[in-house]
């Protein structure tokens, strides 16, 4: 996110301050901060004390909720979901699994070190595993 803009605390804070012809020491001295503090603020390098929010709200002419972006009746914006990339990454560890069974089972079989038995359950894993990749997401 850019420092600064609407879209972020600093830059509702920078806007609501100038709307108000207020400098950023005229804002420290009211909030009882340094001017240090609210450039600070203003440029998203640090928040308001959650304490001094609703003061904040009052010297610049707002309400918490306006400075928070939160407006009655509006759902708050949601995370991207992780999990399409979780489930890549679930779809990849499966065929994974699947193709060191297929391995495996090839490679024990040429050293006389398996059994029939076992490679059919090592093969069976790695068909099980390749169904469940197959699987849409969410079932």
């Amino acid at each position: 996110m850019e420092a600064n803009t609407p879209d972020t605390l600093g830059g509702r804070i920078a806007r609501l301050r100038k709307e108000k012809g207020m400098t950023q020491l005229e804002l420290a001295d009211r909030m009882g901060v340094t001017d240090k503090a609210v450039s600070k603020w203003e440029r998203d390098v640090s928040c308001p004390d959650i304490a001094s929010m609703p003061r904040l709200a009052e010297v610049l002419g707002a309400t918490v909720d306006e400075l928070m972006q939160a407006r009655p009746g509006a759902a708050a914006p949601r995370p991207k979901p992780a999990g399409k990339q979780a489930g890549r990454l679930v779809e990849l560890a499966l065929k994974g699994v699947a193709a060191a069974m297929g391995i495996a089972v090839a490679v024990l079989t040429m050293l006389d070190a398996l059994d029939s038995q076992a490679a059919f359950l090592m093969l069976g894993l790695g068909l099980a595993c390749l169904a469940i990749a197959q699987l849409p997401e969410g079932e």
